[in-house]
């Protein structure tokens, strides 16, 4: 049988052909030839930021246009006579390029002459051509398909795309590793924890490795502990932090969308919807049958652009941190799904890349309209009732839902039609933040946050829509009472709308309630005008705050039920930050921001994608959903290959694009260009986006199995490994050192999800920062729970993560960089984290008669595997020290034993997957 199928695959290769990402032909190529030199010597001042003497090599119609001297600068065959060829040989030096800069080498010059004569001709970068599926080393293009028929082992295309370029550079694979150095590698990488002793036992003994192996790969990617340790790896993208951010850097209830990223990876949620659900959550949510309410975790998911820093500090201007949050979102979009630097292009084309400036706002056209402001209660949310309002909640909701034509029907679609009372309960919209309010005369906006006005004052409320609002509801607070507000219609004076008296008095104006307004039907938009009067008090005091308001129709129910209602609007609740669009009628336009100055807005733009990427789809709507599809469409050149080569820099230590934030033509190339694509092609449209069927692909094949022991020949040829002629041995990441030695030593609590844990850190850490925010250690098995539950405040992150390469959390991240520094090791010995997992680990290991016996148990239980005589003597010794030191003290024994275990805790062998 399998004779059959190489025979068939063979045949298909030849008929097919074979793929590779590099020229084979004597000309010149632009991509690795031309476009280094380019990017070296000349796009500085002859690019995306500068045209230099109007030439620009960015674009090949730019390069090829006439320069300020009426002429073009490259003639296309002819570079005698080009003008770009002559400048880099003349003999002045204020005219020979680059300008006051080293001249080019002469074999730099050569290929840019020969490049011209052969017609300049203009390459698409290798990471923006079209993903093709090629043809794997040994086989035909159809050997992917045929996996199936044949063994894990025997047919994993990693291997021979690896072999091909060892068989190259005259190298050859490793052994495989051992059995039980491959079983705490393996389940290290999918579920950042050890082996348990029973699988350690179960495995290691088994009589068909290979079956046994793969099995163990499946339970380790059905277990829980898969979807945490992977979560940390998308939440760096995500920015995702228990704060807000900037010099406040006040607490931010968004860990709900934590635990939706840790259920979306143990569910295997395919990474198409993965990308949909959290970039257009809300909007997914609008094409839900009628009548269906929208599920929390479609709306929570969109908490991936909430992630953006808020800022609470007063005099600070919302529109600007709302802007700078929009910006946030473009970039890390970019970041995280294409690889791209994209940061650039804010301010002018981008210097390397194909990306023009107005690219960046079509772009951000995308965000600009959801609904989101930079407000202290960081509005839009969804509101979670707590225990004492849920059922009045649920009662409230099916009612209305089963109203006719109460604007419910649709519970996710908030401006059409009649006015959504299910959407406003669960959300608080539509409604208008107090930075709405302008004209203020007698008044102010106070402390960025409430409208404030003093007798005879007023402010306006602007272009307001009136058609079937019948009530202003407000959110307010009243310190003096005995004033009147007035609502009036297009001026101060203008026609009376509504009138109430303030008589209910707070003695905090922070503590606010709900007050309802009937106001005369009036349609269509107009300014509405608030004013205020109390001549009974000091006439520069202001005597209320309001920092909400909004319009709404007559109440569908009656007296009693329309208060009920209110009262749920007044509850406190559980809010999480999510996205939601913006109400039509106040929609956005988009400015190109000259020099990416927000106060310098240029043409308005319509939301796109470049067109140097294909295009959108034209059947695509233009709004973040059809982001997120464009995205993941397969014409899409990037994402797939991208997100591959994250998932392949997580098991191997380095991307096979050394550079995963940078996919552009100044980012690292591709050691393996083929097997890039081959995954990505897999990934996309073979395994429909399984990130789990890519990570098993990856973990069964020989190449990831191989040990990590490295030979002199071939650590001279290839010392950083990028040609993968050994397996990984790397340092683990921050969360996976903690929970390992919580696993160890029988801490770890494995209780899932929930609010995040304050496990013990010293006092003082938050003080170099706002102190707002209190560090109030968890007690019980939450001190215990894994480290991907741990507060993360961007100003002032968990110690311990710090120390081991954690990021602040506060933009995106796609790699962490591994230091060695001294403080790691005080960390490990110090922490009392660590101290206390290494004093139950001696204590666990008690139970033998023996200290040799002691020693070799709690050796097996940290590193995997049995004591070597030479690390026996070694810890004996420690031990031996240990105890004379402690000689005379009731608990010496216990004492010296946790010394050789806190000793054991800091090895390399511990700290590092081999």
């Amino acid at each position: 049988m399998k004779t059959w199928i190489y025979t068939l695959i063979g045949l298909a290769g030849l008929s097919i052909g074979v793929f590779s990402l590099w020229p084979s032909s004597d000309r010149v190529d632009y991509n690795t030839q031309i476009k280094p030199i380019l990017n070296k010597h000349c796009i500085a001042c002859h690019g995306g930021v500068k045209q230099a003497g109007g030439l620009s090599l960015l674009f090949r119609e730019e390069a090829l246009a006439k320069t300020k001297s009426g002429h073009p600068a490259i003639i296309p065959g002819d570079a005698r006579n080009s003008e770009f060829i002559k400048r880099l040989t003349d003999p002045d030096p204020e005219e020979r390029m680059p300008y006051k800069a080293d001249p080019l080498k002469p074999e730099e010059i050569q290929l840019l002459t020969r490049w011209v004569d052969e017609g300049c001709a203009w390459d698409t970068h290798w990471a923006y051509r079209p993903l093709e599926r090629p043809a794997v080393p040994g086989g035909g293009a159809l050997a992917g398909f045929m996996d199936w028929f044949l063994s894990d082992a025997d047919t994993n295309a990693i291997d021979k795309f690896v072999a091909k370029r060892h068989e190259e550079e005259g190298l050859s694979m490793a052994p495989e590793a051992d059995r039980l150095t491959l079983i705490r590698r393996v389940s290290l990488d999918l579920t950042g924890l050890p082996p348990t002793a029973e699988q350690l036992k179960k495995y290691s003994e088994a009589d068909d490795w290979d079956t046994a192996y793969a099995q163990l790969v499946d339970e380790l990617l059905a277990s829980s502990g898969y979807g945490e340790r992977w979560a940390a790896m998308w939440l760096d993208l995500a920015r995702y932090a228990d704060s807000r951010g900037y010099q406040k850097d006040n607490g931010r209830s968004i860990w709900p969308y934590r635990d939706w990223v840790i259920r979306a990876f143990n569910a295997d949620m395919p990474f198409d919807r993965f990308t949909t659900e959290q970039l257009a959550g809300d909007l997914l949510a609008q094409r839900l049958p009628a009548g269906k309410l929208p599920p929390d975790d479609l709306l929570i998911a969109t908490g991936f652009h909430r992630n953006t820093m808020n800022n609470d500090e007063t005099g600070t201007v919302d529109e600007e941190f709302r802007v700078a949050a929009l910006i946030d979102r473009v970039n890390t979009t970019w970041e995280a799904w294409q690889g791209t630097s994209f940061g650039c292009v804010q301010c002018h084309s981008h210097p390397y890349d194909p990306f023009r400036h107005e690219d960046y706002y079509k772009f951000m056209a995308f965000f600009n309209n959801t609904r989101d402001e930079d407000t202290q209660d960081e509005a839009p949310f969804l509101r979670q009732f707590k225990p004492e309002d849920e059922s009045k909640a649920q009662a409230m909701l099916t009612w209305l839902r089963a109203l006719p034509d109460s604007g419910a029907a649709t519970s996710a679609r908030p401006y059409r039609g009649t006015f959504n009372w299910v959407y406003f309960l669960r959300h608080l919209e539509p409604r208008h933040h107090a930075h709405y309010a302008d004209n203020y005369e007698k008044g102010a906006l106070l402390g960025d946050r409430n409208i404030g006005l003093k007798h005879g004052g007023s402010c306006r409320l602007p272009n307001m829509q009136l058609d079937g609002r019948t009530q202003l509801l407000t959110h307010l607070s009243v310190k003096q009472p005995g004033g009147v507000l007035e609502l009036h219609l297009d001026s101060p004076t203008g026609p009376l709308l509504s009138r109430i008296k303030l008589d209910t008095t707070r003695n905090n104006a922070r503590e606010k309630v709900l007050q309802r307004w009937p106001i005369k039907p009036t349609t269509g938009r107009h300014d509405l005008y608030l004013t205020a009067t109390n001549p009974g008090i000091d006439p520069e005091s202001y005597f209320f705050q309001i920092d909400w308001f909004a319009l709404i129709p007559d109440f569908p129910g009656d007296a009693a039920q329309q208060q009920a209602y209110l009262d749920l609007i007044a509850a406190k609740t559980n809010n999480t930050p999510i996205m939601l669009p913006t109400d039509p009628d106040y929609a956005r336009p988009t400015h190109l921001f000259v020099r990416g100055n927000w106060l310098s807005p240029g043409p308005v733009v319509q939301p796109d994608v470049p067109k140097s990427l294909g295009g959108m789809n034209r059947r695509l709507p233009k709004d973040r959903l059809g982001l997120a599809q464009w995205l993941t469409d397969p014409n899409n050149p990037l994402t797939a290959r991208v997100t591959v080569n994250r998932f392949w820099e997580q098991l191997f230590g380095v991307g096979l694009v050394e550079t995963l934030e940078d996919f552009g033509t100044a980012g690292a190339k591709p050691s393996h260009p083929e097997l890039l694509d081959y995954l990505a092609v897999r990934f996309s449209r073979d395994w429909g986006w399984s990130m789990k069927q890519l990570l098993r692909y990856m973990v069964l094949s020989k190449t990831y199995r191989q040990s990590s022991k490295a030979t002199p020949d071939a650590v001279s040829r290839d010392p950083q490994n990028r040609l993968l002629a050994r397996g990984a041995r790397l340092r683990l990441p921050a969360e996976t050192i903690r929970d390992q030695a919580l696993a160890v030593s029988g801490l770890l609590s494995r209780k899932a999800f929930g609010k995040p844990t304050m496990p013990y850190q010293p006092d003082g850490i938050w003080q170099a920062v706002n102190s707002s925010l209190k560090w109030e250690p968890s007690l019980g098995e939450d001190a215990h729970r894994r480290g991907i539950y741990t507060f993360v405040r961007r100003t002032g992150p968990y110690p311990s993560m710090v120390s081991f390469d954690a990021g602040s959390r506060e933009v995106c991240l796609s790699r962490r960089i591994r230091t060695n520094t001294p403080l790691q090791a005080l960390t490990l010995l110090n922490d009392p984290v660590f101290v206390e997992a290494a004093d139950q680990l001696a204590r666990l290991v008690e139970k033998h008669p023996t200290v040799e016996a002691q020693l070799a148990d709690a050796y097996q239980r940290a590193i995997g595997r049995p004591i070597t005589p030479e690390k026996q003597e070694a810890l004996q010794a420690l031990y031996d020290a240990a105890l004379k030191q402690f000689r005379g003290r009731p608990d010496a024994k216990h004492a010296a034993l946790s010394m050789a275990t806190n000793a054991l805790l800091n090895i390399d062998e511990f700290v590092t997957k081999s």
